[in-house]
């Protein structure tokens, strides 16, 4: 389901050096024209928006530093796109790390509180969204138009009419596209109750098409996992595209990532109710990720863990 997003590159971060550049900012006010020194600040928060923790709680505790800070200062740079794609990356992945995650561990005990915490993490997802498409139509004036131009004609199976040329994404736009479209999933499956919100479902799914046929191996096959979920999200979607998809992922890690195990367990065994592949999917989810010491990995542990200690409540 497009609500249990993968995490591929989880990287949130908030350092003391951030703190430092606020009082470099300060100190250079008067030295430097703001436009460069807004920019150089945005270049300092997008290098420690790739920084790796592997402590989820510290993880936690920092990200809403960075994030408000980030957010603050893309306000004023919006064209810069590194800052808008760590920008994008961070709420997203804070949403399904730490928000989304715990409500579905309270829905068995608290199902009000679940519920808050879903609706906030649906907020979370939109701001996510609404940042990196906004980038994304100051690199191309007209983008959300003319890509619910093509997905309009995917759905009637025609040839679009509007654009001159076929909306395609540059290599340097997939990353963003990627983000744009994750978050646009996870706030569309956290929205059932909107239909306005789930009737976006063929934009979100047409985006993460564009960035998948100009890079289908992106974020070492989070992508690919991306499109995966979106085919067993489509009406008539099917397991054995998901699977090909998956495929790719696997080819993409070099080796079943956690990211992709998961997936599987969760897209594709439990629906099936094949308890044994399910479990089976998991420990070895568990097995790679003590491997690795990257967040991504120890988030995804973190989830098969409880998947695992709650399997009864899904048989």
């Amino acid at each position: 389901m497009l609500v249990r997003m993968t995490v591929n590159s989880l990287s949130i971060a908030c350092r003391p050096a951030l703190a430092g550049l606020l009082c470099l900012a300060m100190l250079c006010a008067g030295c430097a024209p703001r436009a460069l020194l807004l920019q150089g600040v945005a270049d300092q928060l997008a290098g420690h928006g790739q920084a790796e923790e592997e402590d989820l709680g510290l993880a936690r505790d920092a990200a809403a530093c960075y994030l408000k800070l980030s957010e603050s200062v893309l306000q004023q740079t919006p064209g810069h796109t590194a800052l808008a794609e760590a920008v994008g990356s961070g709420f997203t992945q804070y949403a399904y790390a730490f928000v989304a995650f715990e409500a579905d561990k309270l829905e068995a005990t608290d199902s009000r509180a679940a519920q808050r915490l879903r609706q906030r993490a649906a907020r979370l997802y939109e701001r996510a969204h609404r940042q990196t498409m906004r980038a994304l139509e100051l690199q191309r004036p007209g983008f959300a138009d003319a890509l619910a131009s093509q997905a309009s004609a995917r759905l009637a199976m025609v040839s679009p009419r509007t654009p001159a040329a076929p909306l395609q994404l540059a290599t340097h736009q997939v990353a963003l596209a990627y983000w744009a479209a994750a978050s646009w999933g996870g706030f569309i499956a956290l929205s059932k109750d909107k239909p306005d919100v789930v009737a976006d479902l063929p934009l979100a799914m047409q985006l993460a098409q564009l960035a998948y046929d100009t890079q289908p191996e992106h974020g070492q096959g989070s992508l690919a996992v991306l499109m995966a979920q979106f085919e067993l999200a489509r009406p008539g979607g099917t397991a054995a595209a998901a699977e090909r998809y998956l495929a790719v992922a696997d080819r993409a890690s070099g080796t079943p990532a956690p990211a992709t195990l998961v997936a599987r367990a969760e897209s594709l065994a439990l629906p099936a109710g094949d308890r044994a592949a399910y479990e089976a999917l998991l420990r070895q989810a568990l097995t790679v990720s003590s491997e690795r010491r990257d967040l991504a990995s120890q988030v995804l542990r973190a989830r098969a863990q409880w998947l695992l200690h709650t399997l009864d409540d899904r048989f």
